[in-house]
């Protein structure tokens, strides 16, 4: 592959709320262009080991009883992972690590306490680990910033959205459908915005993989064969999180399983039942959250994992019939590698000296520039 010399390429790397794989997004930006513009060179996604990411998903769930020896060890373990998917993926597109002018990383979430006194949020991966080990300058911990100056250093991807998705004809929203379900607001006149809406993926994987062994529930399948609950669905729905206006973020830390027990209580339910009650949660939440904000929505741009489960694309299409639903795919960007192609853009922001938060969005105090740079 040749890149011409105006061109840059960055390497994204994010791993979201499930822990269900590194995704690596190797981006082209074209840097003559007053306009922002990128190209996917090449993605994948890379497994976590097994042991490693249950370590993982437990902390992310609220696991306490972990020594700082251990956090230590799961931090260089993660940024190891981490370096190891950059330099896989850039030997299958047969690109030298030389090429490549930084590489971003969000690392894993293992809390986010936006509402703490004081407030933090911690995602494992030391930069310093990856930027020896891939040999490339990297640049990582962009979410402390924006919560350093009172946001919650979530989402960072509605400036990178609007960049690319943004229409001067329609109000749009883009969906990103995680772990945790969160929206880009994009409308025709006035201020991008941006917030978390609810659990998406995470709650529905780890049910499936509490009662299947399987990591997802492929397409949809176990929870088209099931039969929503409404009184599930209502207890489910009374969490006063929803209720919040943004800026709102929110984690696995919040819902989890035990969150989803706690609520079943004696309730004698298929596993089927539970997850097209989860299933019509997340729809409902997305659904529900956009009517209050941007209700003259006329298309919803959806990536993540959950654009593949084609339940929820039904549920969400019977949901928001006043607006057309459909994938990133549609407009040149594949879904299943926004984020991490976003994360490339955010290294490319701060190594321009730009700033990669939106104060609409998160709530911080102004625009700030965002995370630390390791050189190589």
């Amino acid at each position: 592959m040749t890149t011409p010399a105006s061109d840059e390429l960055y390497l994204g790397l994010i791993s979201g709320t499930s822990a269900d794989g590194i995704d690596a997004a190797l981006v082209r930006f074209q840097a003559s262009t007053t306009c922002l513009r990128c190209e996917l060179v090449h993605g994948r996604t890379f497994a976590w080991d097994p042991a490693l990411r249950t370590q993982l998903v437990a902390l992310g769930q609220g696991a306490d009883n972990v020594s700082l020896d251990a956090l230590g060890s799961l931090d260089g373990r993660t940024a190891s992972a981490f370096a190891e998917a950059a330099l896989a993926l850039l030997e299958e597109a047969a690109i030298p690590r030389g090429r490549v002018r930084a590489l971003g990383s969000h690392g894993q979430t293992i809390r986010h306490r936006p509402h703490a006194n004081p407030p933090f949020t911690w995602q494992l991966g030391d930069g310093n680990v990856i930027a020896e080990r891939s040999g490339i300058d990297t640049v990582a911990d962009f979410r402390r910033r924006d919560v350093a100056a009172g946001g919650h250093g979530a989402p960072l991807m509605p400036a990178f959205h609007a960049a690319l998705l943004g229409s001067p004809h329609e109000d749009r929203a883009v969906l990103n459908l995680g772990g945790i379900g969160n929206f880009t607001l994009l409308p025709v006149a006035g201020d991008v915005r941006g917030f978390d809406t609810g659990p998406a993926n995470a709650l529905m994987d780890a049910w499936c993989e509490r009662h299947t062994g399987q990591p997802y529930d492929a397409g949809g399948a176990l929870a088209a064969s099931g039969r929503m609950d409404a009184a599930l669905l209502a207890r489910l729905l009374a969490e006063p999180w929803f209720a919040l206006a943004p800026p709102k973020s929110t984690g696995r830390e919040q819902f989890h399983l035990n969150w989803l027990d706690a609520r079943l209580g004696d309730a004698t339910l298929s596993p089927a039942d539970v997850q097209a009650t989860l299933l019509e949660l997340t729809a409902r939440t997305v659904a529900d959250a956009l009517q209050m904000t941007q209700p003259d929505t006329r298309r919803v741009l959806v990536c993540g994992g959950g654009v593949h489960n084609a339940a929820l694309m039904a549920r969400l299409a019977a949901h928001l019939p006043q607006a057309v639903v459909e994938s990133t795919t549609a407009h040149g960007l594949d879904p299943d590698y926004v984020e991490a192609m976003g994360f490339a853009w955010l290294a490319r922001e701060t190594l321009a000296g730009r700033p990669g938060n939106l104060p609409a969005v998160t709530g911080a105090a102004g625009r700030r520039v965002l995370g630390t740079v390791f050189p190589a």
